[in-house]
């Protein structure tokens, strides 16, 4: 019998041979590393619960339905020992459906705590958060040894880390005025914004958009004129088309809005059914539904600051694409992710699930997360982080994720480290004993 030596299937072979080693080593180092995880893993075998408390129902549930699924694809994702956990805990989510009412929302959380539940987070809506943050704190005096902290996502009300701040609450989401902080420091160097439009929700978050708003562009570009300005009733609104045809008559080249959900979904709706031409400058543009009523026609005129974009790369792309093909959404509420890495990192520290012991820790944590390294600022409890502004066009090599199955995305114009992005607290923090 003839070997005929061939150098390329050979090749092959031991092509396919060193791969097979280096997949080999690799499953044997995360072997490793779950195993050193779960030997330091000091609370390996808790099981965490976090009340989640937001809408389900209504005009704003599909903003809801997006959330709760983040909080339980991160708490299986997260579960036990590993590395985003370093507490060990099991993490478990348990829904209420508030239908965006503080009242309702009051109900749910004297419900999770008869069901013992000594977490909870909600986000949407500040008059909601308000009316939580003052239920928690007097829950909290009347009631030592069965504490509760309040883990807010997204209810962004500057008041929260200012005059209201409280000790058992802490936010993860930027809030009204860091935002803004960053959206004008863009929009002063912009040549062809010369005329806004302020259009907002009535309640405190709106309210807060439009105050700082006017304070900042007033100070970085006083050549800047207000031309209109209105508040509107929250998710109650169906047809923005009266709204339009306003900011359409006063001339204005770009509109700032904190308008989140439905409400801003139907007004860009509105927009491009219009023929509005000018730019819109937000907070929540590629929160669900807006991105399709956007569409193709709002290309290179929607912005949106955030802590978060869609096109990071990195683990949160990989958790992107995880999401969305379980779920068919996208993830988009990355405070989600803070959340848990920093109950863990608390609750490692603390060697401890109790509130009151984990509230000592997570007041002042630092740890790197997926935007670079964050803090919970001590003052006040806000955690300080990047921002990022991104801006609406078609997706390509460079920023590659295709929001709500769209051929678009958010592509980023503009990064601004924490120290920018970060504004001054007047909190006045109380702290229990």
């Amino acid at each position: 019998m003839t070997f005929v030596f061939k150098p390329l299937a050979v090749a092959a072979m031991i092509g396919l041979a060193l791969t097979g080693v280096a997949q080999a080593q690799s499953a044997r180092q995360a072997a490793r590393q779950q195993a050193a995880a779960a030997a330091n893993a000091p609370l390996a075998g808790q099981t965490v619960k976090i009340a989640w408390i937001d809408p389900l129902s209504g005009l704003m549930a599909p903003v809801g339905s997006n959330q709760v699924r983040s909080f339980q694809f991160f708490a299986e994702k997260f579960s036990g020992p590993n590395p985003y956990n370093p507490a060990g805990v099991k993490w478990e989510v348990v829904p209420f459906d508030n239908k965006l009412s503080p009242a309702e929302s009051l109900t749910a959380l004297q419900s999770a705590i008869d069901q013992g539940i000594r977490y909870i987070t909600q986000g949407n809506g500040s008059s909601v958060a308000g009316a939580l943050i003052e239920a928690v704190a007097r829950h909290n005096a009347r009631n030592p040894g069965k504490e509760v902290i309040f883990l807010n996502h997204s209810a962004v009300d500057p008041d929260f880390t200012n005059s209201k701040c409280n000790y058992w609450h802490f936010r993860f989401d930027a809030d009204t005025s860091m935002k803004m902080e960053a959206l004008t420091t863009f929009m002063k160097d912009q040549p062809d914004i010369k005329k806004v439009y302020l259009l907002n929700q009535n309640y405190s978050h709106g309210h807060q958009v439009a105050k700082y708003a006017k304070e900042l562009l007033a100070r970085k570009r006083p050549d800047v004129e207000i031309v209109g300005e209105d508040l509107h009733p929250l998710a109650q609104v169906r047809d923005f088309a009266p709204y339009i045809a306003k900011i359409k008559a006063s001339g204005a080249d770009a509109v700032i809005t904190g308008n989140w959900g439905s409400d801003l979904a139907l007004l860009v709706k509105a927009a491009m059914e219009g023929g509005y031409t000018g730019k819109f400058y937000t907070y929540y543009a590629g929160v669900t539904g807006t991105p399709t009523a956007l569409g193709t026609q709002a290309e290179g005129r929607v912005y949106q600051v955030s802590y978060n974009h869609y096109n990071m790369g990195g683990d949160m792309q990989k958790w992107q694409d995880e999401f969305k093909k379980r779920f068919n959404a996208d993830f988009y509420t990355g405070s989600v992710i803070h959340i848990f890495r920093s109950l863990s990192e608390a609750m490692a520290k603390a060697k401890s699930t109790d509130p009151v012991q984990v509230a000592k820790v997570l007041e002042g944590l630092k740890f790197t997360s997926y935007n670079g390294e964050v803090e919970m600022r001590r003052t006040d409890h806000q955690l300080q982080q990047p921002l990022y502004l991104t801006r609406w066009q078609k997706a390509d090599a460079k920023f590659p994720y295709r929001v709500e199955n769209t051929e678009m995305t958010f592509a980023l114009v503009r990064e601004f480290p924490a120290y920018i992005a970060s504004t001054p607290t007047s909190c006045n923090m109380q702290r229990p004993g």
